[in-house]
Order: C-alpha cells, then sequence, then structure tokens
C-alpha cells in the first residue's frame, strides 16, 4: 500500500491533479492559468503535467511554473502512456485526471470529488460532467445519459478521478494503446475488480476541444485498432465476431470519410497481428457492458441513426 506524503507544514495531499501535453502550448497555458488559483490556496491538492515531448515551447513555459507544480519532461510523445509517468509521482490519495485543453469549472469540483470518493468506498472512480466553456453539457456514450448521479460505465478521459493505489493496481493506462478507448479498458478492469464507476454532474469539468493536433488518420486508425483489441480480449465467439464485423465496416466508414484507407489497413493488420491472451469476461460483467456493445454494434448503430432521421424528419413542420 502506497504511504502518502505530506506538504512542508505536515499537510496531507489528498487530490494529484495531472495532466498531459503535446506540442499545444496555448491550450497548456490556458488549463494551468486555470488550475493556479484554484489549487494556490489548497495545502491537499498537488499538480504534475506531464510534457510528452513536446518541441512548440511547451517545455520552457512549463519550466516557468514550476513554482506551484511538478513537470515530468518525456524525450518523445508516448500517448497516454506518458500520464503514467506523472501518475507515479503522486502523494495524493485521489488522482484527478485531465489534458491539455481541459479544466475544473471551479475549486468546488475539487471538493466534490474528494467528498465523493470518500463517502463511496465500492466506487473506483468518479465520472466528471464534462461542458463546453459555455457550460453545456458535452454528451457522449462513455457517460450517462442524464445529468443525475449515479451508476456509470465508463469516463471520459480529459476529466475523472480514481483512487490512487486502485489505479496503481490495475496498471495505470494500458501503455500499448497510445490514444483512444483507454478509459474503457480502464473501467473493465475496474469492474473485474468489484468497483463502480459513479458519474456526478456536480464534478464539473470544462473541455475546450481543441482540435490542434488531432489528425484524421488518428480517429481511424486508434479506435479500430484498441476497439479490436478489447473485443480480443474480454468477449467469448461468437458474440466477438459479430463485434468485430461491426467495428471493422464501421472504421471503413470513418476510413473513407477521412480518406484514410491506408490507416484503415494498417489498424486490421495492427489489430490481429498482436498477441492476445483471451481472458473472457462472466456473462454479469458483459451485461454491464450494454452501451459498449450498442456502441459498437453494426445493427444498433444503424436502428439508431434510421430512428433519429425519422424523428428529423417528423419534426419539420408542415407547410
Amino acid at each position: 500500500m502506497k504511504t502518502q506524503r505530506t506538504t512542508d507544514n505536515g499537510q496531507q495531499t489528498i487530490l494529484s491533479i495531472v495532466f498531459l501535453n503535446y506540442n499545444r502550448l496555448a491550450e497548456t497555458r490556458e488549463t494551468a492559468e486555470h488550475l493556479q488559483p484554484l489549487v494556490e490556496e489548497r495545502e491537499d491538492t498537488e499538480v504534475i503535467a506531464v510534457n510528452n515531448g513536446s518541441s512548440d515551447g511547451t517545455r520552457a513555459y512549463l519550466r516557468t511554473q514550476e513554482h506551484w507544480l511538478t513537470v515530468v519532461n518525456l524525450g518523445q510523445n508516448t500517448g497516454i502512456a506518458g500520464l503514467n509517468e506523472g501518475f507515479r509521482l503522486t502523494r495524493g490519495k485521489y488522482v484527478l485526471v485531465l489534458d491539455d485543453d481541459s479544466h475544473p469549472h471551479d475549486s468546488a469540483t475539487l471538493d466534490r470529488v474528494i467528498a465523493c470518493l470518500d463517502a463511496r468506498p465500492g466506487v473506483g472512480a468518479v465520472a466528471c460532467r464534462i461542458e463546453s466553456p459555455d457550460n453545456q453539457p458535452v454528451r457522449t456514450w462513455h457517460l450517462a445519459e442524464t445529468d443525475f448521479p449515479g451508476p456509470s460505465l465508463a469516463f471520459v478521459g480529459c476529466g475523472f478521478a480514481i483512487r490512487r493505489d486502485l489505479f496503481e493496481s490495475i496498471g495505470w493506462f494500458p501503455d500499448r494503446f497510445f490514444l483512444y478507448q483507454n478509459e474503457i479498458e480502464v473501467a473493465i478492469r475496474l469492474m473485474r475488480k468489484g468497483f463502480g464507476i459513479h458519474y456526478d454532474p456536480l464534478c464539473r469539468v470544462v473541455h475546450r476541444e481543441s482540435p490542434a493536433g488531432r489528425a484524421g488518420w488518428r480517429r481511424v486508425y486508434f479506435p479500430t485498432r484498441n476497439t479490436i483489441w478489447i473485443i480480443r480480449h474480454y468477449f467469448p465467439f461468437p458474440p466477438a465476431a459479430y463485434l468485430i464485423a461491426s467495428r471493422l465496416c464501421m472504421g471503413l466508414f470513418r476510413a473513407i470519410q477521412y480518406r484514410e484507407l491506408k490507416w484503415y489497413c494498417k489498424s486490421v493488420r495492427d489489430a490481429f497481428g498482436e498477441p492476445i491472451k483471451p481472458e473472457v469476461l462472466p456473462l454479469p460483467l458483459r451485461k454491464k457492458l450494454n452501451v459498449f456493445w450498442k456502441q459498437n454494434s453494426l445493427w444498433h448503430q444503424l436502428n439508431v441513426r434510421t430512428l433519429l432521421k425519422r424523428l428529423r424528419r417528423s419534426s419539420k413542420p408542415v407547410l
């Protein structure tokens, strides 16, 4: 069990905030400017910034902020694995994870994260309410459909909190994923440990959703490859075969949309070329992944889209 360290005045560190940075200096600066006033009067909170091999001046900027945050400089971009280097340095009981383009809405969110995990020993992670800069909720299949607190399948990587020792025990983020679907992998690992994920709309994280550095090929390659890895790992045959076929169809559609067929072909090759030892989840746990199933089921996706089209047509005024 990890021993919590304390600050110079003896205050125990309860919350560690970790955010990753890669070649988005303006976003990194804005996140830091939001975080500093939130934590400067708190003795129970620390901030760790991981520079993932940036070459745009991020390293130099973060050096000027070392009077209030800890900087981890990596030699190259390792994707989400870079966050693991920051997680290993955390001193808090809980870890709040952000992106370089996200920040807590206010100090009350930090208090709420701590209170939520303190009060729920069976909860391994808290999924925060992700909202736009104008306070509108950002809807995603990872989260509950409504703004009411309750169980959630997973969380969004730009805003969630997790028990530090539990996170370490499941191996942090999966290094090999690099980007995308790491939230689902962590959610499954927590589930196998007997812990749930709680969505709390009072834990508010603003996601500015900067498009910088988000090339189309990444949206084709990593979701296709990583999702197939998850299916191969945790689902039995024949359901796995159906989900994989569905994912291949959806990945192809996205590849055509982004004109990235080369990366789609590479994603398929790597998805099946990686040796994976199956660890099939028991049926009760697979049932908890119902949202994941629907998200990766071609039948469900086509039906949902057809229904939405019908609803939009029916909502048009009759002239």
